[in-house]
């Protein structure tokens, strides 16, 4: 998990590179703790990702099963 660009941070906070790089010198905590927010978020659609696969795989099973009786 990598931190976002600058880019995307501009885009999704509505806020410029100076204004990161000000947060980033002058409030490390703010600027870590959107870091880190990211980091979740990313953790967490991988997450979700992987259990729509493991419900899809699940259903076509119980799909499978019902067809055999």
């Amino acid at each position: 998990m990598s931190s976002p660009s600058l880019r995307i941070l501009e885009k999704d906070l509505g806020v410029n590179k100076t204004t990161l790089h000000n947060w980033k010198k002058t409030r490390p905590k703010l600027y870590a703790f959107i870091i880190e927010s990211y980091k979740r978020k990313e953790f967490l659609d991988k997450n979700l990702e992987l259990m729509i696969n493991q419900k899809d795989f699940l259903q076509k099973e119980i799909n499978s099963i019902k067809d055999n009786l």
